[in-house]
């Protein structure tokens, strides 16, 4: 590797393609020409291979495949379709009651989700569901003990995702489940940054409800998934077709379920190995730059973290003009949500865990993926360092 060599460390907003994914997909685009609602030979064929790495996918989730009581997987267009459908869409499957629509029904959901899920959150909210918000401290990190004094008999949903996007703090959502389960209220967690980093299974989290990316671990852009316990009650966002139980109509792509299944299937295979590497890389990267910037907070570092995710703050600086000085010395990183990060803005999720403004203003996301190197490491570190020294003295 060169000095002038590009360095990706942006990969909690989308991961490169891996090339045996990139294989798989191009033979599927090629054998596999009918469409999977065709009744003919070649679209029964295309619907096998659908379904095939649809059940797949849920078994390496450690979902249910079989039996009346089977979980089952929604094909969508990425994680925002996928957050929104899921609290949209159990949302108003919840609000309809026989006898009548819930009165002055409500959701709880955590202050530093996603913008898509807290989108969703406010679009309810203009509907007439009132929105309560569980928070979170210093470390980023969600306590359960508040969920108590939140919940009541017109609560449709929880939502809480299973690791930060920006901090990469993993978050008690079994915990969540339980208590909700007893008062018989679904739970939904985003887990899009967690899944192919860590070890996720559906039925063990005893959420009703949960959101997937692919292009998060090396998959095809373009397609998510929400995994649904088997008695979820989901109401669609779209309405004029038969695919998928109406759930989400529209054809499905068999090409890029078959990347998405592809990309977890190496991600499960490798995942012990992935996640002690990046932990050894993530833990390297934030030494060489502590070593240079003694000043420097690292963001919910005291809690449990993904493997993959730096959230670095450098007290007097503008993150966006370090961001922008990086991208000029070849390290690619952000501010945050790759769906903010254009956004003049503080990051909502470090104002909602209360963090000095100097940190908030100074803060950028450093996030490796399986295909990141020890000298990429080094060599980005050396760059940062350089970057921040360049705009103190300026």
């Amino acid at each position: 590797m060169t000095s002038l060599a590009s360095i990706y460390l942006d990969n909690n907003s989308t991961t490169p393609l891996l090339p045996e994914v990139a294989e798989t997909m191009l033979r599927a685009a090629t054998d596999l020409v009918g469409n999977p609602a065709s009744q003919h030979s070649l679209g029964r064929k295309t619907r096998r291979v659908l379904e095939e790495a649809r059940e797949g996918i849920v078994s390496l989730l450690g979902g249910k495949t079989g039996g009346m009581d089977a979980d089952k997987l929604v094909f969508t267009s990425g994680g925002t379709e996928s957050n929104q459908l899921a609290i949209r869409g159990l949302v108003e499957g919840r609000a309809q009651r026989p006898e009548g629509r819930l009165v002055s029904p409500n959701i709880v959901i955590s202050s530093i989700e996603h913008p898509s899920a807290l989108g969703a959150a406010a679009a309810l909210a203009l509907s007439g569901v009132e929105v309560r918000r569980l928070a979170a401290n210093a470390n980023g990190f969600v306590d359960s003990t508040q969920l108590g004094e939140l919940l009541d008999d017109r609560t449709l949903l929880v939502s809480l995702m299973l690791a930060n996007n920006e901090t990469g703090v993993l978050q008690p959502v079994a915990e969540f489940s339980e208590a909700a389960a007893a008062r018989g209220i679904p739970v939904h967690t985003d887990a899009i940054q967690a899944v192919g980093k860590i070890l996720v299974n559906f039925r063990e989290l005893g959420v009703a409800a949960m959101s997937i990316a692919p292009h998060k671990f090396h998959g095809p852009l373009g397609i998510g998934g929400l995994l649904l316990r088997h008695d979820a009650k989901l109401q669609p966002l779209f309405h004029g077709g038969f695919q998928q139980g109406g759930l989400r109509p529209g054809t499905e792509s068999v090409v890029l379920a078959l990347g998405f299944y592809t990309a977890l299937v190496m991600a499960d295979r490798e995942l012990a190995e992935r996640q002690a590497r990046m932990t050894s890389l993530r833990d390297q990267l934030e030494s060489l730059l502590l070593a240079g910037a003694p000043d420097a907070v690292f963001i919910g570092a005291s809690s449990p973290r993904l493997p993959t995710t730096t959230c670095i703050a450098f007290p007097g600086l503008n993150r966006q003009a370090l961001v922008m000085a990086l991208d000029m010395a070849g390290v690619a990183c952000s501010t945050g949500s790759a769906c903010a990060s254009g956004s003049s803005e503080p990051s909502t999720t470090l104002v909602a865990m209360g963090l000095p403004k100097e940190q908030i203003d100074g803060a950028i996301r450093l996030s490796l993926s399986a295909l990141t190197t020890a000298a990429q490491v080094a060599e980005a570190a050396q760059r940062i360092l350089k970057c921040v020294n360049h705009l103190r003295r300026g």
